[in-house]
């Protein structure tokens, strides 16, 4: 009497659906955007297995420090960035052996930004001291130097510079 008729169950066509989820896989990789670290680039010295101890006068050491309200002093006088610019570079231009120090030295409530300007400004100064001395001797710039230039350079002006933080 009452038969059961049995029914197909209509199927959805899922061929398209691994293409469009490619295309706004695409889509959202396009448009986002990635947030690049900031970041100092810095080499460390190699290791030795003798380390020299090394004395330096404290004439031969220029002090950086910064507070923890980010107010900069150079050798505990209050300085900006542009000034501290000018103290590094004539420090530097000054010193006729390479037994100094830029002792740097930090609050650990410093701001990263305060401290990344601070960092900028001192290497701003060894990079003018670098290309004056490039444009002297050789003609031309300090990036247009070749490598072996870029060396006797660097060994005139190298980057000696100390970091610590301060203690509360």
């Amino acid at each position: 009497m009452f038969r059961w008729k049995h029914r197909e169950v209509p199927e959805l066509n899922t061929t398209s659906t691994a293409d469009i989820s490619f295309m706004l896989l695409v889509f959202f990789l396009v448009t986002s955007s990635m947030d690049s670290d900031k970041g100092l680039g810095r080499s460390l010295s190699p290791v030795e297995e003798q380390q020299e101890q090394v004395e330096i006068n404290r004439s031969n050491v220029l002090q950086i420090r910064l507070d923890a309200n980010d107010l900069l002093y150079c050798d505990d006088k209050a300085v900006t960035l542009a000034q501290l610019q000018q103290q590094v570079e004539s420090f530097v231009a000054s010193r006729q052996t390479d037994r100094y120090i830029v002792a740097v030295q930090t609050d650990s409530k410093t701001s990263y930004n305060a401290y990344f300007e601070m960092q900028n400004a001192v290497v701003a100064a060894y990079r003018s001291l670098r290309d004056k001395m490039a444009r002297k001797q050789y003609g031309c710039s300090f990036n247009q130097c070749t490598d072996a230039q870029r060396e006797v350079i660097k060994q005139r002006y190298p980057q000696r510079i100390s970091e610590g933080i301060a203690n509360n």
